[in-house]
């Protein structure tokens, strides 16, 4: 079974036992978390089950892992022969999450 959630501005396909990283939630590792915002829930190769916009009673409960930084992604700009050149780096706050149920 997996269902599609809505977070972070985001939209993510989980399953059971799963762990993604998603933009960050506040919390402590270990501490509990319910996804309310499910927009589809389905078994591969059978029916879906699809929400307008949010499926009724559906709940998807995970659990944190960890805290932690995503990868520096370097934004360059620059315009040819004119000498001007910007460069800026960044580092996204993302939060490990493990799948723990699926309420349908």
């Amino acid at each position: 079974m997996y269902a599609i959630i809505k977070t972070g501005g985001k939209q993510y396909k989980v399953k059971q036992d799963e762990v993604l990283a998603i933009e960050k939630i506040e919390g402590e590792a270990g501490s509990k978390l319910t996804f309310d915002e499910v927009l589809a829930v389905g078994e591969e190769g059978k029916s879906l089950n699809v929400g307008a916009p949010l499926v009724e009673g559906a709940k998807v409960e995970a659990e944190i892992v960890e805290q932690f930084r995503g990868p520096k992604l370097i934004a360059f700009k620059m315009k040819r022969r004119k000498g001007y050149h910007r460069k800026i780096g960044h580092r996204q706050n993302l939060t490990k999450i493990k799948i723990s149920a699926i309420n349908a």
